[in-house]
C-alpha cells in the first residue's frame, strides 16, 4: 500500500483509500459500540455489578476502542493536512471548519446520547494544528508529556499527604442524568443532555485524565501518519514485532500491578483520591498499551492470512461518523425510560449479542452502500460543508 496523491477535493473522482486505517476506524467502531451496549448507552452505571461480563468488558474493551479511536483521529488530521500540503494549500483554516462543523453534529447527537465523544474530539483536534509542522522530537516530547500527566503525579502527591481540598470526591461522581435516562420522558432527556449531563461528561474527561490522554494519541497519530506506518507497514516488520511484545508486556504489567501500586497510598482521609487518582492513571496506560497490542496484531492479522477477511471491515470503517451517530439514535430509544425501557428486562448477555448481530448488520450495509456510493451519508455531508461546494461525488460513477 503506497501513500495516497488524491485529486482536488472539488473534482467529480474519489481519494484512494488505505484499507488498513479504515480497517482501524471499523474495529474502533465495534468497540465502542459494543462498550455502549454493555453499559445499556449509561443506565448500566446507576447499579453497576462485578460480573464476568463486566470483567471482560471493562479489561478488554472499554477505554481501549476509544483510545484507537483517539489514535485513528490524529492519523486522519495527518492525512488531510498531508494532502493539502501536497497540492500546494494549507489547510488550516479549513480544518478548524472541519471540527466546528463536527462540533455541531456532537451537541446535536449529544442530545439523544450524553456519551457523545464527537465533540470532544472536535474540540480537541483544533490544538492539533500547530503540531503539524513541529519537528518529530517535540511531536515526541508532547506526546509523551500528555500521556505521562506529571500534573496528575503532583495531585496524587498533594492528596496523599492528606490536603482537603484534594481529597474531595470528584464532580464527575455524582450524576443525576442516570435517573433521568431510566425514567424521564423525551423531553426531559433533551433538556438534561442538552447542559447538565455535558457538564458531567466534561468533568470525567478532566478529573480522570482522559483529555490529556486523547492529545498524546492524537499526537501518536500524527507521528505514525508522518511514518508512513499505514502505508508501508511491511517496512516496519522488526520495529512492529518488537513493539507488539513490549507492549503486550507492558499490559499485563500494568493489569497485575495496579491493584498492588495503588494499595500503597493511603485510604484516608475518605475518598482516598491519591488511591483513585493513581487507579485511573495506571488504567489510562493500561488502556494505551493493551489498545496498542490490538493494533499491530491487527496489523500482522491484515498483513498476513486473515487480510482478506479483515479487509472485509474496511468500509465500516469508511461509515464511521454515520454508523456512530446511528447506533445512538436506533438503540437509545430501546434501552431509555422515554422508549421500549428495555434497561429493566434484557440481560447484558442478550444485549451483547444483539450488538454482535448489528454490527454484522452494518457490516453488510457498508459493503452494499459502497458499491453505489461515494460516502457515507453523514460523511459526504461534512465534506460538503467542510470544502463549501456541492460538486463532491456522492452516487459513484460507472
Amino acid at each position: 500500500m503506497h501513500r495516497d496523491t488524491p485529486a482536488a477535493p472539488a473534482r467529480n473522482d474519489l481519494p484512494a483509500r488505505n484499507d488498513l486505517i479504515d480497517t482501524l476506524r471499523a474495529f474502533a467502531l465495534i468497540g465502542v459500540f459494543m462498550v455502549h451496549m454493555f453499559e445499556q448507552f449509561e443506565i448500566y452505571w446507576t447499579a453497576p455489578q462485578q460480573t464476568l461480563t463486566h470483567i471482560l468488558i471493562t479489561t478488554l474493551m472499554m477505554g481501549k476502542a476509544f483510545a484507537l479511536l483517539a489514535l485513528s483521529f490524529g492519523l486522519s488530521f495527518y492525512i488531510l493536512m498531508d494532502r493539502a500540503t501536497r497540492r500546494g494549500e494549507d489547510f488550516s483554516r479549513r480544518f478548524v471548519w472541519r471540527m466546528l462543523l463536527l462540533a455541531v453534529i456532537g451537541i446535536v447527537h449529544g442530545l439523544i446520547y450524553r456519551g457523545d465523544i464527537l465533540i470532544v474530539l472536535a474540540l480537541l483536534g483544533i490544538p492539533l494544528i500547530p503540531f503539524y509542522r513541529a519537528s518529530t522530537g517535540v511531536l515526541a516530547g508532547a506526546a509523551a508529556l500528555f500521556l505521562l500527566q506529571p500534573w496528575m503525579w503532583l495531585q496524587i502527591a498533594i492528596a496523599a499527604s492528606g490536603a482537603p481540598w484534594a481529597n474531595t470526591p470528584p464532580n464527575h461522581w455524582t450524576d443525576p442524568a442516570l435517573a433521568i435516562y431510566q425514567t424521564g420522558d423525551l423531553v426531559a432527556v433533551l433538556k438534561t443532555n442538552l447542559f447538565e449531563a455535558q457538564v458531567t461528561k466534561w468533568w470525567f474527561f478532566i478529573e480522570t485524565g482522559r483529555i490529556s490522554l486523547v492529545m498524546g494519541l492524537f499526537l501518536i497519530g500524527l507521528l505514525l501518519g508522518r511514518s508512513g506506518f499505514f502505508d508501508a507497514p511491511q517496512r516496519f516488520v522488526g520495529v512492529r514485532r518488537i513493539a507488539l511484545a513490549v507492549l503486550a508486556i507492558t499490559a499485563l504489567a500494568l493489569y497485575l500491578a495496579k491493584p498492588h501500586l495503588t494499595a500503597l497510598l493511603p485510604a484516608e482521609p475518605k475518598p482516598g483520591m491519591a488511591r483513585v487518582m493513581a487507579g485511573n492513571l495506571l488504567g489510562g496506560w493500561f488502556d494505551m498499551a493493551l489498545m496498542g497490542t490490538y493494533v499491530l496484531l491487527i496489523v500482522e492479522a491484515y498483513l498476513g492470512l486473515a487480510g482478506k477477511a479483515l479487509g472485509w471491515l474496511a468500509p465500516m470503517g469508511r461509515m464511521t461518523l454515520t454508523f456512530y451517530v446511528g447506533q445512538s439514535l436506533i438503540w437509545v430509544p430501546v434501552f431509555y425510560g422515554f422508549g421500549l425501557d428495555a434497561w429493566k428486562t434484557l440481560p447484558q448477555g442478550t444485549a451483547l449479542w444483539l450488538g454482535v448481530g448489528f454490527m454484522m448488520l452494518q457490516a453488510v450495509i457498508a459493503q452494499l452502500w459502497f458499491r453505489r456510493f461515494a460516502y457515507g451519508p453523514l460523511e459526504w455531508l461534512w465534506r460538503v460543508a467542510t470544502y463549501r461546494t456541492w460538486t463532491v461525488p456522492f452516487v459513484r460513477r460507472a
